[in-house]
């Protein structure tokens, strides 16, 4: 064997030692609890068939982009389309990006700057901490949701302020008091940056996020939008002036070398935020609530979470698989999240509710976690 699979070897052996390996898995359970796809677009027919119809009206797409939007890979329909999120949004320009991933490193690696300072909840997303490293500016992380702690943070920052946080948590499914946060940025003169990945969709009217629900749209520096969570598609976007939009295009690169999505690809994206403006928003709501009111009733602790991510803690790997592997043997689709992606002793099971979730799964799902105690 050699060295370097040697090395390999050697960190997935303790990764399984310390029950946290990952593998790849096709086994589809009956009973989604797990995805992302909180309103149905994902497996929507009706969303389908509005993409096939947009489709339609360019019968002359490519199959690919052939290049990236800086060589063949621009067209005017994803640049209206671009407009088109934006003005949903409430927001002056958007830059459309690959994904999220690529949308968080591609601002944060280009905006800040040597001297500047970036802010971070200490329960950001992986994609913002990656895009962080890659800048050269000075780097605090502040206690998860802690104004008095940031304010400590912004007393010792220079330069550049970037404050980032996300509208709702990925992994506690908890929000950041963002009215807060914006108030103590504009006075430490901080840029807000917020990742508006589980929130779009679900909150704000017609599902425009927590940002335009608390009428900040005016005092954020920009928002990250996702479209693979609750719009069921793929990609993602940056939302701002529109001199960040042409600063990134130049400085972002994530945009700059990689291949366009083709036009299949935004013609999706633009579809669902058609089909955002047809279904019933108060729904997921409904189902959030019977979900919480029936863990107050079977008095099982959880996460405190207004949103469609919920949270069941254990204290280790084990316990946290064991609670997904009894879940699972009842045909429910509920996965464990485990350490190091959450914190050692912070291990859950992470729960996804979503509209096409019926009210009796969601009760005897709870039902069945009441069996773990």
């Amino acid at each position: 064997m050699s060295k370097i699979d040697q090395f390999m070897s050697g960190r997935l052996r303790e990764r399984k030692d310390k029950l946290s390996i990952r593998n790849l898995s096709t086994n589809i359970l009956p009973v989604d609890f797990c995805s992302n796809d909180y309103l149905g677009f994902a497996r929507s027919g009706e969303l389908k068939h509005l993409i096939n119809t947009n489709l339609a009206s360019m019968p002359d797409y490519l199959n690919g982009a052939g290049g990236s939007r800086l060589l063949s890979g621009n067209t005017k329909f994803t640049e209206e389309t671009e407009q088109f999120i934006a003005g949903f949004h409430l927001a002056e320009s958007g830059l459309i990006f690959n994904s999220g991933y690529d949308a968080n490193v591609g601002l944060l690696s280009s905006v800040p700057q040597r001297g500047d300072t970036i802010i971070t909840d200490e329960l950001i997303h992986a994609s913002i901490i990656d895009g962080c490293r890659l800048s050269h500016a000075t780097r605090f992380k502040f206690h998860h949701n802690d104004i008095n702690d940031l304010e400590d943070k912004l007393k010792l920052s220079k330069g550049n302020i970037f404050v980032v946080v996300e509208s709702v948590y990925s992994m506690d499914g908890d929000m950041a008091p963002l009215i807060a946060i914006s108030n103590i940025c504009e006075r430490y003169q901080a840029n807000l940056i917020v990742d508006e990945a589980h929130a779009t969709g679900v909150f704000g009217a017609n599902g425009r996020g927590l940002i335009n629900q608390l009428k900040l749209t005016d005092r954020v520096f920009a928002r990250i939008i996702t479209f693979g969570k609750a719009l069921g598609v793929h990609g993602a976007i940056v939302l701002g002036s529109k001199n960040l939009r042409h600063y990134l295009i130049n400085f972002a690169r994530s945009f700059i070398y990689t291949t366009a999505a083709p036009i299949h690809n935004v013609a999706a994206v633009r579809s669902a935020y058609q089909y955002l403006n047809k279904i019933d928003h108060q729904l997921i709501h409904q189902k959030i609530a019977l979900f919480r009111n029936t863990l107050k009733e079977q008095n099982i602790n959880a996460i405190d979470s207004e949103s469609t991510i919920q949270g069941i803690l254990f204290s280790s790997n084990e316990a946290a698989k064991l609670a997904a592997a009894h879940l699972q043997s009842k045909g429910f689709d509920v996965r464990a999240i485990l350490s190091p992606t959450v914190a050692l002793g912070k291990e859950r099971l992470r729960i996804c509710l979503h509209t096409f979730n019926t009210d009796e799964e969601i009760i005897s799902l709870v039902n069945h976690l009441q069996e773990l105690n």
